[in-house]
Formats: C-alpha cells, sequence, structure tokens
C-alpha cells in the first residue's frame, strides 16, 4: 500500500484511456441516448468550427483572399481535385458529400489536440456510422446505376476463369469487411496517439525523466498534427475509391 500511495505522489498513477470516457454534461450518471454528453459538446463545436471556416470565413469572396478564405479555397480545391481524380467527372455531383466528410473528419482530428479536448473520431461508434453510411451510400447506389452489372465488381475478368470463383468469394469477403477496416483505422490511428501523448506526460512529474517526457510529448504531439490530417484524407480518398467501383464495376 505503501509503495502504491508513493507511486501516485510521484505521478505515476495515470490513466491513459480515461480520456476517452463518454461523460454527461450535467451531473452524473448513467449516459443514455438523449443525455448531452462530451461527444455531443464536441459534435456541436466541429460543426461550429466548420461553418465558421467555410461560411462566415468566405462570406466576403475577396478577390484577395484572406487567411480563414485561403483555407477554405485550398481544403474546397484539394478535396475537389481528389474526387475528379480518382472517380472521374461522373463522381463530382457527389462531391458535396465527399467534403463535408473531409471537413468533419479533420476538424475532429485537429480540435481534439487541444488541451481537454474530446476527439470525438477516437470512437468507433462515431467513425462506425460514417463507414456504414458510405458503405450504405456507394452499395445502393451501385445498384441503381449499374442494376445487376454491378456485381461485376466481384467478377475478375482478367483472372484464368478457374480462378474467378475463388476470387470472387475473396472479394464479397473484402467488400464487406470495407465499413470495418475504414472505421477502425480512424479510431485506432486517434486513439493510439492520444494515449501515447497521455503516457508521455505522465511521466513528466518524474524529474529525472521530466526533460525526455517532455520532448517525447512535444515530437509525439507533432506528429499527432500529421496523422490527424493523414487520416482524415486516407478516409476520404478511400470514399472516392468506394464509389469509383460503385460509378464504374467492372474490373
Amino acid at each position: 500500500m505503501a509503495s502504491d500511495a508513493h507511486g501516485e505522489e510521484a505521478g505515476l498513477s495515470f490513466h491513459p484511456m480515461d480520456q476517452f470516457l463518454v461523460k454527461p454534461l450535467f451531473g452524473t450518471g448513467e449516459v443514455h441516448w438523449y443525455t448531452p454528453t462530451n461527444v455531443t459538446l464536441w459534435l456541436f463545436i466541429v460543426a461550429a468550427a466548420i461553418i465558421a471556416l467555410l461560411v462566415a470565413g468566405t462570406r466576403g469572396r475577396a478577390i484577395v483572399p484572406n487567411r480563414v478564405q485561403t483555407v477554405a479555397e485550398l481544403a474546397y480545391g484539394m478535396v475537389y481535385k481528389m474526387v475528379e481524380d480518382v472517380t472521374g467527372k461522373d463522381g463530382l455531383k457527389y462531391f458535396p458529400y465527399i467534403m463535408t466528410l473531409f471537413m468533419f473528419i479533420v476538424f475532429s482530428n485537429m480540435l481534439g489536440l487541444l488541451p481537454k479536448a474530446f476527439t470525438v473520431t477516437s470512437h468507433i461508434a462515431v467513425t462506425g456510422v460514417l463507414a456504414l453510411a458510405v458503405f450504405v451510400s456507394v452499395t445502393v447506389l451501385g445498384f441503381v446505376k449499374n442494376g445487376a452489372q454491378f456485381l461485376g465488381l466481384f467478377w475478375v475478368t482478367s483472372a484464368p476463369l478457374v480462378l474467378r470463383p475463388i476470387l470472387a468469394v475473396i472479394e464479397v469477403i473484402s467488400y464487406f469487411v470495407r465499413p470495418v477496416s475504414h472505421s477502425i483505422r480512424l479510431a485506432g490511428n486517434m486513439m493510439a496517439g492520444h494515449a501515447v501523448i497521455k503516457v508521455f506526460a505522465g511521466f513528466s512529474a518524474i524529474a529525472v525523466i521530466s526533460p525526455v517526457s517532455i520532448l517525447a510529448v512535444t515530437a509525439m504531439y507533432g506528429l499527432e498534427v500529421l496523422v490527424a490530417f493523414i487520416q482524415a484524407y486516407v478516409f476520404t480518398i478511400l470514399t472516392c475509391v468506394y464509389l469509383k467501383d460503385a460509378l464504374h464495376p467492372a474490373h
């Protein structure tokens, strides 16, 4: 018991996963589906930040843009180019949806790096809904646009005939695994990075290794900023790839 107390005084007792707990905003008790929580709060903050950038920040539409308008235009241009390059001209009609996905994820990731913030994309409940929405949308779109020809996505005509049934089974399995990998990749990366930062920060209370711990936190924080953007980009470009499959399913 004495050693446990000494460990707590030295700053060794910390819980890196506590930062991901869903807590009610008002009072204590169980969290129900209607309970306002820290997740609810940060979802509203993310939405407000996106509106501030894309609506309020570009209201003037100046020929010589200010910094906020420049950031908004760069984000718009990057996602537009991504959709066009991956899906072709046919996919541009779905640009608003993909742009919304990118902005939501990148803002959730970035704002989650603020002190005392909550990273909503670290929860599989959030990323799972995003990934499932993409999966259902592109599947329905694939059948609406192509009918039964959409099933050609699973039939690899370039392979030898004897291998095609085996490859078809593999393709079907990989197709239905898409929402799982799509969501876990984002949530896992955000959770892992934040947990590592918390671990390093917990050791900063120990005087002997405090300088090393602070350097490690600084390095990890810089890496997390990069990962936050990359994961938003990866989620978005995979959405474009899935959309391309729905629009042009033939191998």
